[in-house]
C-alpha cells in the first residue's frame, strides 16, 4: 500500500501572483499549506524597489512551509516558497534554477506576474498550476494565457473577497481561468489538486 509521501503531486510547481491586498492573500493561502507540502512554489507580489523587502519574514511567520527571497542561481525545491526580490523579475528556468532580471517592466512593474508564468509555463506545461490573486492592472493575463496553451491550470480569487478586482478580471476575461474561488477556499483547492488533481 502507497503511504501518502510515496504519492507523485499532479502539480510540481503553484506559481501565485498578487498586487494590492496580496499580504492578506498569500498570509491566507501558505497559513493552510502543510508543511510537506509537495510542490515548489513561487511568488510574485508587486512592491516598491526601493526599499528591502520583508515579505519572505513576514510570510515565515504565518506558515510551516519555508519561505525566502528568490536567489539568482539557486533550485527551486518542493516544500519551500520562493518570493521574487524587489524590482527583479523572477523566472523559472528549464533546469528548475532561478533567474532574476531587471529588464523592461510589463504593465508598468517588476516584478511581473507575466514573465513569472511565462517561464512557469516553459518549464512545467501541464504540471503548473497558476495562482492569480487581488491586484490592480491586467498583470498575469497573458501569463495565464501561457499556462492554458500548455496545458496547465488556472486559479483566480472572486471579486467578493478581492481587495482590488483587477488582476482577476483581466485573467478571468481570458477565458483561461479553470476555477474562480473565494480566498478562503482557494487554499484547500491547491492542497487537493496538488495531492489529488482535481478539486
Amino acid at each position: 500500500m502507497a503511504t501518502e509521501c510515496s504519492i507523485s503531486p499532479a502539480f510540481d510547481i503553484v506559481a501565485l501572483a498578487a498586487s494590492a491586498g496580496g499580504l492578506n492573500a498569500l498570509s491566507c493561502i501558505l497559513s493552510s499549506l502543510p508543511a510537506d507540502f509537495p510542490a515548489r512554489i513561487v511568488v510574485v507580489q508587486h512592491m516598491s524597489g526601493q526599499h528591502r523587502s520583508f515579505l519572505a519574514e513576514i510570510l515565515n511567520r504565518c506558515t510551516p512551509l519555508r519561505v525566502k527571497q528568490a536567489e539568482e542561481g539557486e533550485q527551486v525545491i518542493p516544500g519551500t516558497v520562493y518570493v521574487a526580490a524587489p524590482d527583479r523579475h523572477l523566472l523559472v528556468n528549464l533546469d528548475s534554477t532561478v533567474s532574476l532580471t531587471q529588464t523592461e517592466k510589463v504593465h508598468s512593474v517588476r516584478p511581473s506576474a507575466e514573465i513569472l508564468f511565462k517561464s512557469v509555463a516553459e518549464k512545467y506545461q501541464k504540471r503548473a498550476l497558476a495562482v492569480i490573486l487581488t491586484g490592480a492592472n491586467m498583470d498575469g493575463s497573458k501569463g495565464v494565457e501561457a499556462i492554458k496553451k500548455m496545458g496547465g491550470k488556472v486559479i483566480a480569487q472572486d471579486e467578493s473577497t478581492s481587495q482590488v478586482f483587477g488582476m482577476p478580471a483581466a485573467a478571468i476575461d481570458t477565458g483561461c481561468v479553470d476555477w474562480i474561488l473565494p480566498l478562503d477556499k482557494i487554499a484547500d483547492a491547491i492542497k487537493n489538486l496538488v495531492m489529488g488533481g482535481q478539486i
